[in-house]
């Protein structure tokens, strides 16, 4: 999967003849902070809904004296290099350009979620692990056979860390819903089994916390 297969078809650029408050109310409709400023398919720069705000929302973009970055990913970047451009520049919108830097056009945070949301493992029913172990021990072939040899198989897995820390958070998702059988064979192997629940009851606890979340606004 490349960054070319999920470019957005609805949300636009801006060219430098936009207000700012035009651009401000395409990105309240659209609910992103950055859009891509593009001229004759050249990529101007990224701007953000706070450097919008600190400036005359009735001028032109072409008017604003801005330290505009030019983040980008290219067509042919694999999604997970388009993810990691985007979360360390903390972006909801990202440009993407053909191999000649022209702009092809962009990429926002929902289409990202969109891709996983619509992928084998997280349609998937099952449940969710999370192992702690250090980063010397820590063998995803290792989980993989002692998952496999319980009569599970994972769906998906990822790890977490703190860079200042050997330890390690490895989340695997299985394919059953029964899995104590399977965390007895991760403690035996010396595992720390930190957190495990169905897929079902995660859902129901955010659907819990986000009902709870709309009662308190609605007050």
């Amino acid at each position: 999967m490349t960054a070319l297969n999920i470019i957005s078809g609805i949300v636009g650029q801006l060219n430098l003849n936009d207000t700012g408050e035009e651009a401000i109310n395409i990105m309240n409709v659209y609910h992103v902070k950055h859009l891509p400023i593009v001229q004759d398919d050249e990529l101007v720069g990224l701007i953000s809904e706070d450097e919008i705000l600190n400036n005359n929302l009735e001028e032109q973009l072409s008017t604003y004296r801005l330290p505009l970055f030019k983040p980008y990913t290219l067509e042919t970047d694999h999604l997970f290099e388009t993810m990691q451009k985007m979360a360390l520049n903390k972006l909801t919108t990202i440009p993407v350009l053909d191999k000649e830097m022209k702009y092809v056009g962009l990429i926002t945070m929902e289409d990202v979620l969109s891709v996983f949301g619509e992928s084998y493992s997280f349609k998937e029913s099952g449940s969710i692990i999370i192992l702690q172990t250090t980063r010397s021990n820590y063998s995803l072939g290792e989980i993989a056979m002692i998952t496999e040899s319980e009569g599970y198989f994972i769906l998906s897995s990822f790890l977490t860390a703190n860079l200042d820390s050997t330890e390690i958070f490895v989340t695997i998702k299985v394919n059953s819903h029964e899995i104590s059988k399977l965390i007895r064979a991760f403690q035996r192997h010396d595992y720390t089994v930190s957190g495990a629940f169905s897929e079902q009851e995660y859902v129901d606890s955010l659907k819990e916390r986000y009902d709870s979340l709309m009662n308190y606004l609605s007050i």
